[in-house]
C-alpha cells in the first residue's frame, strides 16, 4: 500500500503533541493585550480573549485563581496576564491558561479598591443618613485591632492619659493575610451580640496597601455598616485611605487620633464643667435679680387690702340694689302679660264657646222655621193656582157645560170626527152625570152647523 510505511496520527494524537510541545516549551509566559469577550459563569471560571492591532489570543482562568482576583476584569480593559500555553482538545485551539491578571497602567488592588467604593457607593453605604452619633462620654470603649501591634498600645497610653477610669474591651484580631478580613467582620459582629459597650474603634497602625487591605474588604464593609454601635475607622497613617473609613460612622487619621476623638481629658471635662457651673451661676443671679424687681414692682403695685375691699363691698351693694330693681320689674311685666293671658284664655273658654253656638243654633232654628212657614205658603198658593188651571182644562168641567164625550165601543175609543162612525156602530155617551148607550143611524164626516 502507498501509506504502508507511514506513521498515520489522529486528530486527539496530533492534538495531544501539540499541547505537549506548547506545554513544556511555554509554562511561564507573560502577555498584554485587550480584553474582549469576557464571560464569567456559574462555573467561576473566567473566559475571555486577548487581543492587539494584529492578533488575538483565547484565554481561561480557572475557578481557583480567579477566586484570588481583587478585581473584575472588563471588556476593553488593559491586562497583563501571567500563565502558560495549552491546547483545548475539543476545538483544536491553542489558549493561555492564566494564573495571574494584573490591570496595565495601575496596580490590581487599586483598581480593586476603586471598583468596590464605587460599588457600595452605589448602594449607599457611605451615606451621611446611615452616620451614628458618637457618644460624648462613653463608658465602655470596644476596641477591634492586633493584640500585639503598636495601635493598641498607642489607644491605650491615649486613654490612660485622658481618662484613666474609662472601660476598655480588646477584641484581638488579625490585622493583615489570609483570613483577617474574616476576624475583623467576626469581631465587629460579636461586640454587637454583646451589647455593653458605647463605641468601637476599628483599625490598626500603618503600613502598605497590601498590608492594610482587610480594612479594604467586602465583608468586613458591610459589617461595618450594620454596626448598631458607633464604629470609628482607624487604620494607618493620616494619609491612608480604606473602605473601612467611608463606612465607619468617624474616620480618624491615626489609631492615637482616634482614642483623642472617642474620649476627651478629665482636665478638658474638668474646664468645661466649671466654666459651665460659673455661666449657670451667674444666669441664676441675673435671674434672682430680674425676679427680684418684679416681685417689689408688684410689692408697690398692691394697694391698701382694706380699701380695695371697701370698693368691692361698695361695688357689691350697688349691684344688689340694681339686681331688686330689675328682679321688681320683671315681676310687674310678668304679672301684666299673665292677666293678658288670662283674659285670652277665658275669651276661648269652651263654656262661652258652648254659649256662643248654643245662640247661634237658635237663631238658625228660628231663621229656619220662618223659611219653612213661608216656603209652605207660597208652595199653597201654587198649588191652588195650579189646580185652577186644571180644574179649568179638566174634561168633567167641559161636561158641566152641556158637552159629553162619545166613545166608540167596543174599543172605547174617543171620537172627534164623525168619519170614525158607520151606521149601525154602537156608542157610549159620556154625560156630566151619568150616560146612554146609542146605536148610530147615521154619520157626517164634516160637522153639522145649525141653521
Amino acid at each position: 500500500m502507498l501509506f504502508a510505511d507511514k506513521n498515520i496520527l489522529s486528530v486527539s494524537q496530533l492534538t495531544g503533541l501539540v499541547r505537549n510541545l506548547l506545554e513544556e516549551n511555554f509554562e511561564q509566559v507573560w502577555v498584554e493585550g485587550e480584553v474582549s469577550n469576557l464571560a464569567m459563569p456559574g462555573s467561576g471560571h473566567l473566559y475571555f480573549t486577548l487581543k492587539d492591532a494584529h492578533a488575538q489570543l483565547r484565554c481561561v482562568m480557572f475557578r481557583a485563581s480567579a477566586r484570588a482576583l481583587k478585581f473584575r476584569p472588563k471588556d476593553g480593559m488593559g491586562l497583563i496576564v501571567r500563565g502558560r500555553l495549552s491546547v483545548f482538545d475539543a476545538r483544536g485551539d491553542y489558549q493561555l491558561i492564566g494564573e495571574y491578571l494584573e490591570p496595565k497602567g495601575i496596580g490590581a488592588l487599586q483598581l480593586a479598591f476603586i471598583q468596590l467604593k464605587e460599588r457600595l457607593a452605589r448602594e449607599g453605604l457611605f451615606a451621611d443618613v446611615h452616620k451614628k452619633e458618637i457618644p460624648r462620654l462613653p463608658q465602655r470603649i470596644g476596641i477591634v485591632t492586633s493584640a500585639t501591634g503598636a495601635a493598641i498600645h498607642d489607644i491605650l497610653q491615649v486613654l490612660d492619659r485622658r481618662f484613666a477610669n474609662v472601660q476598655v474591651l480588646l477584641r484581638p484580631v488579625k490585622v493583615q493575610g489570609e483570613g483577617a478580613a474574616e476576624e475583623i467582620a467576626a469581631a465587629v459582629d460579636d461586640f454587637n451580640r454583646y451589647g455593653k459597650i458605647d463605641v468601637m474603634i476599628v483599625g490598626r497602625g500603618g503600613g502598605s496597601l497590601e498590608d492594610l487591605w482587610a480594612f479594604n474588604e467586602e465583608i468586613v464593609a458591610r459589617a461595618i455598616h450594620r454596626s448598631a454601635i458607633p464604629v470609628i475607622s482607624a487604620v494607618g497613617h493620616e494619609v491612608d485611605y480604606t473602605i473601612a473609613d467611608f463606612v465607619a460612622d468617624l474616620r480618624a487619621p491615626t489609631p492615637s487620633a482616634a482614642a483623642e476623638m472617642v474620649l476627651r481629658s478629665k482636665a478638658e471635662l474638668s474646664a468645661e464643667l466649671e466654666a459651665l457651673s460659673h455661666r449657670l451661676g451667674m444666669a441664676m443671679r441675673r435671674l434672682l435679680n430680674e425676679q427680684w424687681g418684679e416681685l417689689n414692682g408688684l410689692i408697690r403695685a398692691v394697694k391698701d387690702p382694706t380699701m380695695l375691699l371697701g370698693h368691692l363691698a361698695q361695688r357689691l351693694d350697688d349691684f344688689e340694689a340694681r339686681s331688686c330693681r330689675c328682679m321688681r320689674q320683671l315681676l310687674t311685666r310678668s304679672g301684666d302679660r299673665i292677666h293678658v293671658l288670662n283674659d285670652r284664655l277665658g275669651m276661648q273658654s269652651p263654656a262661652v264657646r258652648l254659649e256662643r253656638c248654643r245662640e247661634l243654633l237658635l237663631l238658625l232654628q228660628s231663621r229656619l222655621e220662618k223659611t219653612m212657614v213661608h216656603t209652605i205658603e207660597r208652595a199653597g198658593q201654587s198649588l191652588a193656582f195650579n189646580a185652577g188651571k186644571l180644574e179649568a182644562l179638566s174634561p168633567l168641567a167641559t161636561l158641566g157645560r152641556g158637552y159629553s164625550i162619545v166613545r166608540k165601543l167596543p174599543e172605547g175609543g174617543v171620537v172627534a170626527d164623525g168619519g170614525q162612525l158607520a151606521p149601525g156602530d154602537r156608542v157610549e155617551i159620556m154625560l156630566r152625570k151619568g150616560g146612554a148607550l146609542c146605536r148610530v143611524e147615521s154619520a157626517h164626516g164634516e160637522a153639522v152647523r145649525k141653521p
